[in-house]
Protein backbone atom coordinates (compact mmCIF):
# COMPACT_ATOMS: atom_id res chain seq x y z
CA UNK A 1 0.00 0.00 0.00
CA UNK A 2 1.24 3.04 -1.25
CA UNK A 3 2.25 5.59 2.06
CA UNK A 4 0.32 9.35 1.69
CA UNK A 5 1.90 12.31 3.02
CA UNK A 6 0.44 13.63 6.19
CA UNK A 7 -0.05 17.29 7.72
CA UNK A 8 2.91 15.74 10.03
CA UNK A 9 4.87 14.34 7.50
CA UNK A 10 4.36 18.11 5.12
CA UNK A 11 5.73 20.50 8.29
CA UNK A 12 8.43 17.89 8.63
CA UNK A 13 9.91 17.91 4.92
CA UNK A 14 9.64 22.14 5.57
CA UNK A 15 11.74 21.97 8.28
CA UNK A 16 13.82 20.29 6.33
CA UNK A 17 14.25 22.37 3.60
CA UNK A 18 11.76 21.61 1.91
CA UNK A 19 8.97 24.07 1.60
CA UNK A 20 5.41 23.23 0.58
CA UNK A 21 2.81 25.19 -1.72
CA UNK A 22 -0.15 24.54 -3.43
CA UNK A 23 -0.41 22.70 -7.00
CA UNK A 24 0.77 24.41 -9.84
CA UNK A 25 -0.78 24.80 -13.39
CA UNK A 26 0.81 22.00 -15.43
CA UNK A 27 3.87 19.89 -14.87
CA UNK A 28 4.65 19.48 -11.61
CA UNK A 29 3.61 20.80 -8.10
CA UNK A 30 5.33 23.17 -5.92
CA UNK A 31 5.59 20.41 -3.38
CA UNK A 32 7.62 17.86 -5.88
CA UNK A 33 9.62 20.36 -7.42
CA UNK A 34 10.88 21.41 -3.19
CA UNK A 35 11.09 17.64 -3.10
CA UNK A 36 13.35 17.24 -5.68
CA UNK A 37 15.67 20.52 -4.99
CA UNK A 38 15.55 19.19 -1.19
CA UNK A 39 17.52 15.77 -3.09
CA UNK A 40 19.95 18.01 -5.14
CA UNK A 41 21.61 19.44 -2.51
CA UNK A 42 21.57 15.94 -0.71
CA UNK A 43 23.33 14.96 -4.11
CA UNK A 44 25.71 18.21 -3.91
CA UNK A 45 27.13 17.58 -0.60
CA UNK A 46 27.74 13.59 -1.26
CA UNK A 47 29.64 15.12 -4.69
CA UNK A 48 31.37 17.42 -2.65
CA UNK A 49 32.20 15.43 0.40
CA UNK A 50 32.40 12.07 -1.43
CA UNK A 51 30.59 10.31 1.35
CA UNK A 52 27.09 9.92 2.47
CA UNK A 53 25.38 12.45 5.04
CA UNK A 54 26.29 10.99 8.08
CA UNK A 55 24.59 10.93 11.65
CA UNK A 56 26.52 11.14 13.69
CA UNK A 57 27.45 13.73 16.35
CA UNK A 58 31.47 14.58 15.34
CA UNK A 59 29.82 16.14 11.77
CA UNK A 60 28.66 19.41 11.27
CA UNK A 61 25.12 20.00 12.32
CA UNK A 62 23.48 20.37 8.16
CA UNK A 63 25.27 17.13 7.42
CA UNK A 64 23.07 15.61 10.30
CA UNK A 65 20.41 17.50 8.57
CA UNK A 66 21.29 16.37 4.82
CA UNK A 67 21.14 12.68 6.18
CA UNK A 68 17.84 13.33 8.09
CA UNK A 69 16.21 14.34 4.74
CA UNK A 70 17.46 11.54 3.14
CA UNK A 71 15.89 9.13 5.24
CA UNK A 72 12.61 10.94 5.65
CA UNK A 73 12.55 10.53 1.79
CA UNK A 74 13.57 6.74 1.53
CA UNK A 75 10.59 6.37 3.99
CA UNK A 76 7.89 7.98 1.48
CA UNK A 77 6.85 6.54 -1.71
CA UNK A 78 6.12 9.44 -3.21
CA UNK A 79 9.60 11.03 -2.71
CA UNK A 80 11.47 7.67 -4.23
CA UNK A 81 9.05 7.72 -7.40
CA UNK A 82 10.26 11.47 -7.82
CA UNK A 83 13.71 11.03 -6.90
CA UNK A 84 14.81 7.43 -8.57
CA UNK A 85 14.77 8.64 -11.82
CA UNK A 86 17.35 11.74 -10.44
CA UNK A 87 19.23 9.17 -8.64
CA UNK A 88 22.68 8.44 -10.38
CA UNK A 89 24.31 7.88 -6.69
CA UNK A 90 22.08 5.67 -5.92
CA UNK A 91 20.78 7.69 -2.75
CA UNK A 92 17.34 5.90 -2.86
CA UNK A 93 17.44 2.56 -2.62
CA UNK A 94 19.22 2.30 0.77
CA UNK A 95 22.02 0.20 -0.27
CA UNK A 96 24.75 2.25 1.84
CA UNK A 97 22.44 2.56 4.85
CA UNK A 98 23.49 4.32 7.74
CA UNK A 99 25.63 2.36 10.66
CA UNK A 100 26.38 5.33 13.02
CA UNK A 101 24.39 6.72 15.98
CA UNK A 102 21.09 8.12 13.97
CA UNK A 103 19.16 11.18 14.86
CA UNK A 104 16.12 9.69 14.71
CA UNK A 105 16.05 9.88 18.03
CA UNK A 106 16.44 13.59 18.33
CA UNK A 107 13.59 15.69 18.15
CA UNK A 108 12.22 18.73 15.67
CA UNK A 109 13.30 21.15 19.07
CA UNK A 110 16.50 19.47 19.00
CA UNK A 111 17.20 19.96 15.85
CA UNK A 112 16.27 23.65 15.63
CA UNK A 113 18.31 24.34 18.68
CA UNK A 114 21.15 23.43 16.70
CA UNK A 115 20.50 25.01 14.00
CA UNK A 116 20.29 28.66 15.65
CA UNK A 117 16.55 28.86 16.32
CA UNK A 118 15.11 30.29 19.14
CA UNK A 119 14.06 27.94 21.64
CA UNK A 120 10.61 29.26 22.50
CA UNK A 121 9.25 28.96 18.75
CA UNK A 122 6.11 27.11 18.08
CA UNK A 123 5.37 23.46 17.96
CA UNK A 124 6.85 22.56 14.08
CA UNK A 125 4.03 20.64 13.13
CA UNK A 126 2.37 24.19 12.43
CA UNK A 127 2.25 24.72 9.11
CA UNK A 128 1.78 28.39 9.60
CA UNK A 129 5.19 28.95 12.20
CA UNK A 130 7.59 26.72 9.52
CA UNK A 131 10.32 28.98 8.93
CA UNK A 132 10.77 30.91 6.21
CA UNK A 133 13.60 30.66 3.83
CA UNK A 134 15.05 33.97 4.75
CA UNK A 135 15.64 32.52 8.61
CA UNK A 136 16.97 29.15 6.81
CA UNK A 137 19.49 31.03 5.09
CA UNK A 138 20.23 32.89 7.80
CA UNK A 139 21.11 29.54 9.83
CA UNK A 140 22.43 28.31 7.48
CA UNK A 141 25.20 31.11 7.57
CA UNK A 142 26.75 30.69 10.87
CA UNK A 143 27.90 27.43 9.88
CA UNK A 144 29.28 28.25 6.37
CA UNK A 145 32.76 29.64 5.87
CA UNK A 146 34.64 30.15 2.86
CA UNK A 147 38.61 30.51 2.77
CA UNK A 148 39.39 34.43 3.27
CA UNK A 149 41.02 35.16 0.36
CA UNK A 150 43.09 38.23 1.65
CA UNK A 151 43.56 37.03 4.79
CA UNK A 152 47.16 38.11 5.05
CA UNK A 153 45.54 41.62 5.01
CA UNK A 154 43.75 40.26 8.40
CA UNK A 155 46.34 38.13 10.05
CA UNK A 156 48.49 40.80 11.35
CA UNK A 157 44.98 42.37 13.27
CA UNK A 158 44.93 38.64 14.97
CA UNK A 159 48.46 38.58 16.05
CA UNK A 160 48.51 42.13 17.31
CA UNK A 161 45.16 41.19 19.60
CA UNK A 162 46.49 38.56 20.65
CA UNK A 163 49.50 40.45 22.26
CA UNK A 164 47.41 42.84 22.94
CA UNK A 165 45.32 40.72 25.38
CA UNK A 166 48.44 38.93 26.71
CA UNK A 167 49.87 42.20 28.04
CA UNK A 168 46.06 43.14 29.42
CA UNK A 169 45.90 45.94 26.99
CA UNK A 170 42.77 44.43 26.03
CA UNK A 171 40.40 41.84 27.80
CA UNK A 172 37.64 39.42 27.36
CA UNK A 173 34.31 40.01 28.50
CA UNK A 174 30.92 38.16 27.97
CA UNK A 175 28.70 39.28 24.82
CA UNK A 176 25.81 40.99 26.15
CA UNK A 177 24.06 43.21 23.60
CA UNK A 178 23.70 43.10 19.87
CA UNK A 179 24.74 47.03 19.86
CA UNK A 180 28.60 45.47 20.92
CA UNK A 181 28.37 43.54 16.74
CA UNK A 182 30.26 46.49 15.13
CA UNK A 183 32.49 47.14 12.10
CA UNK A 184 36.20 46.69 13.59
CA UNK A 185 35.20 44.56 16.88
CA UNK A 186 36.54 41.38 17.68
CA UNK A 187 34.67 38.13 19.50
CA UNK A 188 35.25 35.01 20.23
CA UNK A 189 32.49 31.92 19.51
CA UNK A 190 33.31 28.79 18.81
CA UNK A 191 37.10 28.62 20.07
CA UNK A 192 37.73 31.17 17.45
CA UNK A 193 38.58 34.67 17.57
CA UNK A 194 35.95 36.57 14.64
CA UNK A 195 36.52 39.72 13.29
CA UNK A 196 33.59 42.24 11.90
CA UNK A 197 35.72 43.28 8.95
CA UNK A 198 32.51 44.67 7.29
CA UNK A 199 29.10 45.54 7.94
CA UNK A 200 26.32 47.10 5.58
CA UNK A 201 23.27 49.17 5.44
CA UNK A 202 20.90 48.42 8.70
CA UNK A 203 17.57 46.52 7.55
CA UNK A 204 14.34 45.89 9.48
CA UNK A 205 13.14 41.99 10.07
CA UNK A 206 9.93 41.22 9.39
CA UNK A 207 9.67 41.21 13.30
CA UNK A 208 10.75 44.90 13.33
CA UNK A 209 14.16 44.33 13.96
CA UNK A 210 17.58 45.39 12.96
CA UNK A 211 19.84 43.66 10.95
CA UNK A 212 22.99 43.84 8.79
CA UNK A 213 25.10 41.97 6.78
CA UNK A 214 28.60 41.44 8.30
CA UNK A 215 31.53 40.16 6.95
CA UNK A 216 33.33 38.28 9.74
CA UNK A 217 36.90 37.17 9.12
CA UNK A 218 38.05 34.03 11.23
CA UNK A 219 41.47 33.25 12.82
CA UNK A 220 41.65 29.99 11.56
CA UNK A 221 41.68 32.01 7.55
CA UNK A 222 37.97 31.52 6.59
CA UNK A 223 34.91 34.24 6.29
CA UNK A 224 31.46 34.87 6.46
CA UNK A 225 29.34 36.62 5.05
CA UNK A 226 26.77 36.25 8.26
CA UNK A 227 23.62 38.34 9.02
CA UNK A 228 24.13 39.90 12.64
CA UNK A 229 21.52 38.45 13.91
CA UNK A 230 22.91 35.14 13.30
CA UNK A 231 26.54 36.18 15.02
CA UNK A 232 24.49 37.46 17.92
CA UNK A 233 22.77 33.83 18.75
CA UNK A 234 25.44 32.30 17.63
CA UNK A 235 27.39 34.25 20.50
CA UNK A 236 24.56 33.64 23.01
CA UNK A 237 24.32 29.71 22.48
CA UNK A 238 28.02 29.42 22.91
CA UNK A 239 28.82 29.17 26.55
CA UNK A 240 32.45 30.62 26.12
CA UNK A 241 31.28 33.22 23.58
CA UNK A 242 33.31 36.24 24.80
CA UNK A 243 33.63 39.92 23.07
CA UNK A 244 37.15 41.33 22.99
CA UNK A 245 37.85 45.15 24.48
CA UNK A 246 39.08 47.95 22.80
CA UNK A 247 42.75 48.71 23.47
CA UNK A 248 41.82 51.74 24.88
CA UNK A 249 38.16 51.77 26.93
CA UNK A 250 38.06 55.88 27.69
CA UNK A 251 40.56 57.64 28.82
CA UNK A 252 43.76 55.85 30.43
CA UNK A 253 45.36 59.26 32.02
CA UNK A 254 44.79 62.63 33.10
CA UNK A 255 42.86 64.98 30.77
CA UNK A 256 39.64 64.97 29.24
CA UNK A 257 37.54 62.55 32.13
CA UNK A 258 33.96 61.43 31.52
CA UNK A 259 31.72 61.48 34.70
CA UNK A 260 31.15 57.83 33.95
CA UNK A 261 34.93 56.93 34.27
CA UNK A 262 36.38 54.67 37.12
CA UNK A 263 39.27 56.02 38.69
CA UNK A 264 41.97 53.18 38.99
CA UNK A 265 45.37 54.35 40.35
CA UNK A 266 48.56 55.83 39.68
CA UNK A 267 51.82 55.30 37.43
CA UNK A 268 54.53 56.86 39.41
CA UNK A 269 57.97 57.31 38.38
CA UNK A 270 60.63 57.58 41.50
CA UNK A 271 64.51 58.27 41.43
CA UNK A 272 66.77 56.74 44.34
CA UNK A 273 68.87 58.79 46.71
CA UNK A 274 71.10 55.75 47.22
CA UNK A 275 74.66 56.25 48.14
CA UNK A 276 74.96 52.72 46.52
CA UNK A 277 77.65 52.47 44.52
CA UNK A 278 75.74 51.68 40.87
CA UNK A 279 72.62 53.56 41.63
CA UNK A 280 74.93 56.40 42.62
CA UNK A 281 76.91 56.30 39.79
CA UNK A 282 73.63 56.19 37.46
CA UNK A 283 71.18 58.19 39.53
CA UNK A 284 69.85 60.33 35.77
CA UNK A 285 69.19 56.68 34.91
CA UNK A 286 67.94 54.59 37.72
CA UNK A 287 64.08 54.79 38.36
CA UNK A 288 61.51 53.09 39.85
CA UNK A 289 58.33 52.44 37.56
CA UNK A 290 54.87 51.45 40.23
CA UNK A 291 50.94 51.40 39.94
CA UNK A 292 49.67 52.39 43.15
CA UNK A 293 45.83 53.24 43.89
CA UNK A 294 47.13 54.71 47.21
CA UNK A 295 48.48 58.43 47.55
CA UNK A 296 51.74 57.96 46.08
CA UNK A 297 53.51 60.65 48.79
CA UNK A 298 51.79 58.55 51.55
CA UNK A 299 52.88 55.55 49.87
CA UNK A 300 56.50 56.73 49.82
CA UNK A 301 56.83 57.79 53.35
CA UNK A 302 59.53 56.35 54.84
CA UNK A 303 61.16 55.13 52.37
CA UNK A 304 64.39 54.81 53.86
CA UNK A 305 63.32 52.41 56.00
CA UNK A 306 62.22 49.39 52.96
CA UNK A 307 63.90 47.37 50.69
CA UNK A 308 61.40 48.28 47.86
CA UNK A 309 62.87 51.63 48.13
CA UNK A 310 67.00 50.99 48.41
CA UNK A 311 66.47 51.91 51.68
CA UNK A 312 66.84 55.12 50.91
CA UNK A 313 65.00 58.66 50.27
CA UNK A 314 63.19 59.01 46.63
CA UNK A 315 62.26 61.96 44.65
CA UNK A 316 59.35 61.81 42.55
CA UNK A 317 59.97 62.07 39.29
CA UNK A 318 56.32 62.36 37.87
CA UNK A 319 52.86 60.75 38.29
CA UNK A 320 50.05 59.77 35.29
CA UNK A 321 46.34 59.39 36.42
CA UNK A 322 44.80 55.90 35.42
CA UNK A 323 41.16 55.70 34.40
CA UNK A 324 39.34 52.14 32.95
CA UNK A 325 42.23 50.18 33.20
CA UNK A 326 43.49 47.05 35.08
CA UNK A 327 46.56 48.64 37.51
CA UNK A 328 48.51 44.80 37.33
CA UNK A 329 48.05 44.61 33.73
CA UNK A 330 49.37 47.71 33.30
CA UNK A 331 52.21 47.26 35.54
CA UNK A 332 53.31 43.92 33.99
CA UNK A 333 52.86 45.46 30.50
CA UNK A 334 55.39 48.37 31.88
CA UNK A 335 57.89 45.75 33.36
CA UNK A 336 57.71 43.42 30.22
CA UNK A 337 58.78 46.75 28.26
CA UNK A 338 62.20 47.87 30.04
CA UNK A 339 62.42 43.77 31.54
CA UNK A 340 65.98 43.94 29.51
CA UNK A 341 67.25 46.94 32.05
CA UNK A 342 65.50 45.83 35.12
CA UNK A 343 68.32 46.83 38.14
CA UNK A 344 70.04 43.78 39.48
CA UNK A 345 71.21 44.91 42.79
CA UNK A 346 71.04 43.65 46.24
CA UNK A 347 70.23 45.60 49.45
CA UNK A 348 70.59 45.00 52.66
CA UNK A 349 67.35 44.87 54.63
CA UNK A 350 67.33 46.57 58.84
CA UNK A 351 68.04 42.97 59.61
CA UNK A 352 70.94 42.46 57.65
CA UNK A 353 69.22 40.18 55.13
CA UNK A 354 69.80 40.32 51.58
CA UNK A 355 67.06 41.48 49.33
CA UNK A 356 66.57 42.05 45.45
CA UNK A 357 64.05 44.85 44.92
CA UNK A 358 61.96 44.85 42.07
CA UNK A 359 60.59 47.51 40.11
CA UNK A 360 63.66 49.55 39.42
CA UNK A 361 64.97 50.13 35.94
CA UNK A 362 68.15 51.42 34.53
CA UNK A 363 66.26 53.72 31.96
CA UNK A 364 65.79 57.54 31.11
CA UNK A 365 63.21 59.45 32.18
CA UNK A 366 61.98 60.56 29.07
CA UNK A 367 61.94 57.31 27.32
CA UNK A 368 59.86 56.25 30.40
CA UNK A 369 57.45 59.62 29.68
CA UNK A 370 57.80 58.19 26.00
CA UNK A 371 56.11 54.68 26.57
CA UNK A 372 53.27 56.35 28.77
CA UNK A 373 51.97 58.13 26.11
CA UNK A 374 52.41 54.96 23.90
CA UNK A 375 50.35 52.77 25.94
CA UNK A 376 47.79 56.00 26.13
CA UNK A 377 47.17 56.08 22.32
CA UNK A 378 47.41 52.10 22.07
CA UNK A 379 50.42 51.77 19.92
CA UNK A 380 53.24 50.65 22.72
CA UNK A 381 52.62 46.47 21.53
CA UNK A 382 54.15 48.03 18.61
CA UNK A 383 57.55 48.84 20.40
CA UNK A 384 60.26 47.42 22.33
CA UNK A 385 63.42 49.33 24.66
CA UNK A 386 66.69 49.07 22.93
CA UNK A 387 69.35 49.77 25.61
CA UNK A 388 71.92 49.98 23.02
CA UNK A 389 70.60 53.02 21.39
CA UNK A 390 68.55 54.14 24.49
CA UNK A 391 64.69 54.05 23.11
CA UNK A 392 61.90 52.79 21.82
CA UNK A 393 62.78 51.22 19.08
CA UNK A 394 59.38 49.67 16.31
CA UNK A 395 59.17 45.79 16.36
CA UNK A 396 59.84 45.49 12.68
CA UNK A 397 63.25 47.79 13.17
CA UNK A 398 65.02 45.92 15.30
Amino acid sequence: MVKTFTEEDDALLAELGVDLETKRSGGRTAREERIIAGFEEVQRFVDEKGHLPRHSDDGNIFERLYAVRLDRMREQAECRMLCLPLDRQGLMDGSTAQTTVTDDEMDDDALLAELGIEANAPEITELKHVRSSTERKAADEVAHRDACADFDRFKPLFEQVQHELDTGLRETRPFELKAEIEKGRFFIVGGQKAYVAEKGEQTLTDQGRTDARLRVIFDNGTESNMLMRSLQRALNKDEAGRRITDPAAGPLFTGEVEDNDQASGTIYILRSQSDHPMVAANRGLVHKIGVTSNDVKQRIKGARLQTTYLMADVELVATYKLYNISRSKLEALIHRIFGSVRLDIQIQDRFGRAVVPDEWFMVPFFVIDEAVEKIKDGTITNYIYDPKSARLVEREAQ
